[in-house]
């Protein structure tokens, strides 16, 4: 199934997309938020799908798109996860998944103006597989039981300020990752059972100049190890969103400029869906 929420700022309608019609689902549940993830949302908008009795959105297609799940408790993010990125990053590729968090309130929506900074210089693209955690997922047994946990797949661009995040940082990287409209996610949230997270091809743009070309197939960590892995330190709540790691082709590399005022950034994922942000200036 292909999920989104789409209307205004804290007053998105969630629906259902089927061969590019919309469906309201506002009468099957209230949000796609990790309340309604863990009770069974999913497999309610399944029957209602089933039943043929949604009704079609009107206007759908002026609506603002937001972001396809609710504000989560948390956003878990996975640093240096391709080879290539690591060593642009003037970094071994790492031995074991290194762990990073953005603030919930970072989440925007995909195509939504993002502003830069205040006296950020180094405001950097990256395009990323989001993982959203379907249940409660603490101390799994193997990586063959993350899929169990895992309701389904989105784009997300984790937005980032080098120097904030590296020079500033005093040894933790949040600070360059937690201004406003950090996180773009979607357009969509697509559900696990019709996602290969193996191999899907990532890309990026900034001013329709391509950037980033990658496959996740190129993830040190895959998402199956990753959820187990993360699941032995701290409890993945429903509504969760996992950010799996960017491949090569960021700022950071010193091959492209950082992002400025007026610059337009879009990033793609095979199956997911294309986001585009206009970048002003706090």
């Amino acid at each position: 199934m292909k999920l989104a929420r789409l209307g205004d700022q804290g007053s998105e309608t969630p629906v259902l997309i089927i061969d590019d019609r919309y469906y309201d689902l506002s009468e099957v549940v209230s949000d796609f938020d990790g309340a309604n993830l863990a009770s069974g949302a999913l497999d309610a908008i399944r029957r209602a799908a089933e039943a043929g009795t949604l009704p079609e959105l009107a206007d759908a297609a002026d609506l603002r798109i937001g972001s396809p799940v609710a504000r989560p408790s948390a956003i878990i993010c996975i640093g240096m996860n391709y080879a290539a990125h690591a060593a642009e990053s003037g970094s071994e590729p790492p031995k074991t998944p290194i762990l990073f968090l953005k603030t919930p309130n970072t989440i925007g929506g995909p195509n939504d103006s993002v502003d830069i900074p205040r006296n950020s210089t180094k405001t950097d693209w990256e395009v990323e597989l989001g993982v959203v955690i379907g249940k409660r997922a603490l101390y799994l047994d193997s990586p063959a039981d993350s899929a169990e946990y895992i309701a389904g797949y989105l784009v997300a661009n984790d937005l980032s300020e080098r120097d904030f995040q590296l020079a500033e940082s005093g040894g933790q990287w949040s600070k360059g990752k937690s201004a406003p409209g950090f996180s773009p996610l979607g357009p969509w949230l697509v559900t696990a059972d019709e996602v290969d997270s193996t191999g899907l091809r990532l890309r990026s743009w900034v001013n329709g100049e391509p950037r980033q070309d990658s496959s996740t197939a190129d993830l040190i960590f895959d998402v199956d190890y990753l959820i187990w892995h993360l699941s032995q330190y701290l409890a993945l709540e429903a509504g969760d969103v996992v950010l799996t790691g960017t491949p090569q082709g960021v700022a950071l590399s010193g091959k492209f400029p950082y992002i400025g005022a007026g610059d337009v950034v879009e990033i793609e994922i095979e199956g997911l869906g294309r986001q585009r942000q206009v970048f002003g200036q706090a």
